[in-house]
């Protein structure tokens, strides 16, 4: 790591409100560049095959990283903006578990040879929707598909409701593989969780939590939400309290981002109880403070960890990477992602599968994989992934090894942003020396702001803002 990056990432975090209120802005969270919203329906199925075929034909070696989308959920969350189907018909699972069955099938043969995983991550909906024979049937048929990593170098990781498990129901999980665990929380107040219809007593998620680390789980984290209806800084800092107290390895405080016209289900939020900018910030300002002193770290954007966390470990190392699913610690793989509405990505390309279910079947009984669009990367777009990632992950950047690895002079390819990066230089939130860009203490917390300088995709839109404020 560049010596005076070195000394920045040791310093803690500087919350400028000021200026925080002045730069926020609707942005991307660069889970992807470029983002989903630019993926288009000219790329489809047969590109996608032809992505694979160039990974082979190139001899690629590197690992895979393996996503599962399950849909389902007994009840809607009204601040949710997840691709889901609410019901309570056990039927519909079993039906969508046969046809993701044949979509890993189809997968598989694609990796024959070339299907080492590293990572897997279970996402949804509600991924323990399915029972205990079912998740049993469906991880027997991942392993007999591709070929595993030992559980020690592997990282396997699953989303859990606590609302729908048991302390035997975690015990199952981690003999099924899952060595990692994340527990949706988002806040600890009655009244919060009543305006969001997400009733979730203390007691239940701490005892999923202490059930897990009975269990072995390598690892513990817990997603939060600030900005939703009925919050404020007391009733933060209440939630804060007791999740400190429970210790996970890992937090992620996500802001919430309220687009009705987007999410159906929000809108049944009342819009008055929502917190106003103010108190959203000031919320932000507790969060990263309670946690600095209790001892977590900021990785990036909204995640916090242990300093022996795995995702700590590999920033200091700069193997930190950013996907769909945040931030991972396995920066050389292939995303390969099954189900509705999953999103992989194959060497230079991402594409998305088909967001329904009646879709989604019709494609697989064409003997198809279900992928609807995406986007072939042009050498443009790769190289400003690779800027926007190393932004992201380590909040340096080396012109140097961008020119080693790409055919331009960073300082002419890039000469308009650089000129925009020099106002971000002026507000404190980076500083430019020759070969180096480095985003400051007072700069990680507006990091979207910084690589939205690099996105050439952003533009002004008509129909409404697609993106969440970057606070």
């Amino acid at each position: 790591m560049h010596a005076q990056q070195s000394a920045i990432a040791t310093r803690p975090l500087e919350f400028d409100p000021g200026l925080i209120r002045r730069l926020t802005a609707s942005g991307p969270r660069y889970t992807s560049y470029p983002t989903a919203d630019r993926f288009n329906e000219r790329f489809a199925y047969r590109d996608y095959l032809q992505a694979v075929a160039g990974r082979r034909t190139q001899g690629s070696t590197h690992p895979l990283s393996l996503y599962v989308h399950i849909p389902f959920c007994d009840t809607v969350c009204y601040y949710c903006a997840c691709n889901k189907i609410v019901t309570k018909n056990r039927a519909k699972a079993a039906t969508y578990l046969s046809y993701l069955k044949r979509e890993i099938e189809m997968q598989a043969r694609l990796f024959a040879g070339m299907n080492q995983v590293e990572q897997l991550h279970f996402g949804g909906g509600t991924p323990t929707y399915l029972s205990d024979a079912q998740m049993d049937e469906l991880m027997e048929h991942l392993h007999r598909s591709f070929q595993f990593a030992p559980d020690a170098s592997g990282e396997y990781s699953i989303e859990v409701d606590p609302r729908t498990v048991s302390r035997e129901r975690i015990h199952r999980l981690r003999g099924q593989g899952f060595n990692r665990i994340s527990l949706g929380v988002q806040d600890y107040d009655p009244d919060v969780q009543k305006a969001v219809n997400r009733i979730q007593p203390e007691h239940e998620t701490q005892a999923i939590i202490e059930a897990a680390r009975e269990a072995g789980f390598r690892s513990v984290s817990i997603d939060l939400i600030y900005g939703l209806p009925r919050q404020n800084e007391t009733t933060m800092a209440a939630t804060l309290a007791k999740v400190i107290a429970a210790s996970p390895d890992r937090i992620a405080i996500y802001n919430y981002a309220h687009l009705p016209h987007l999410f159906k289900p929000q809108r049944r939020i009342v819009e008055a109880d929502l917190p106003d900018a103010e108190t959203r910030l000031a919320m932000l300002g507790l969060c990263i403070d309670t946690l600095r002193q209790a001892g977590y770290l900021y990785i990036g954007m909204d995640h916090f960890a242990k300093p022996s966390d795995d995702l700590a470990i590999a920033q200091q190392q700069g193997r930190l990477h950013r996907n769909f699913q945040g931030y991972s610690t396995h920066a050389d793989t292939d995303l390969v992602s099954c189900g509705v509405s999953a999103i992989s990505a194959v060497a230079a390309t991402y594409s998305q599968n088909v967001k329904t279910l009646d879709a989604y079947y019709e494609a697989l009984d064409r003997n198809e994989l279900p992928v609807v669009r995406g986007i072939r990367l042009n050498m443009d777009d790769a190289l400003r992934r690779a800027v926007i990632q190393m932004l992201m992950c380590q909040f340096e950047l080396s012109t140097s090894a961008i020119e080693q690895a790409y055919p331009i002079s960073f300082a002419d390819y890039f000469a308009p942003e650089l000129e925009r990066l020099r106002k971000l230089q002026a507000d404190g939130l980076v500083s430019m020396e020759p070969g180096w860009i480095s985003v400051t203490p007072r700069g990680r917390v507006l990091i979207r702001n910084v690589c939205m300088v690099f996105d050439r995709y952003l533009a002004p839109r008509t129909e409404g803002p697609r993106h969440s404020r970057t606070i």
